[in-house]
């Protein structure tokens, strides 16, 4: 078991099978020594969760959840791309995160820290990132939160 797995584990989380792309894309792809994962939305168990408007049908404090919820679907992405071995991964480097916050909704940082302090609680210093917290008028399937990544493998 990698040192990654072994902290996943002892943080409670069990890392889903990648969802499957449901158009014209793929989950990751591989470019030198990085990898771009696309947008993961807030799946689990094959269930879309955190459908609405932050700041209307979604509180802040649930839109943060449903952002771990989509780091935590990142890693798995990443753990696919990294041939099951996220031990290859030297760092995150950069995290997209998108709100579908109401018009007078404005703390997509506080809702991005969902997504962001998951990388650091699992990579450690490598999971420190530059981000961008992004509002959106509306996403995929009206989920409140979607999230994108670059990561940096061995």
């Amino acid at each position: 078991m990698s040192k990654i797995d072994q902290k996943l584990s002892s943080l409670g989380i069990v890392l889903p099978t990648p969802a499957v792309p449901v158009a014209n894309y793929v989950g990751f792809v591989k470019s030198g020594n990085q990898i771009f994962v696309s947008g993961q939305l807030p799946l689990a168990e094959g269930k879309l969760q955190f459908i609405g408007k932050v700041g209307l049908e979604i509180s802040a404090e649930d839109a943060k959840k449903a952002a771990r919820l989509c780091a935590i679907n990142i890693l798995a992405q990443l753990k696919l791309a990294c041939d099951g071995n996220l031990d290859r991964v030297v760092r995150c480097i950069k995290l997209g995160i998108f709100v579908n916050g109401d018009a007078g909704f404005k703390d997509h940082p506080s809702v991005a820290n969902g997504a962001s302090d998951l990388m650091v609680e699992v990579l450690g210093d490598a999971g420190k990132h530059a981000r961008a917290a992004v509002g959106s008028g509306s996403l995929p399937f009206g989920v409140a939160v979607e999230v994108d990544a670059i990561f940096e493998i061995k």
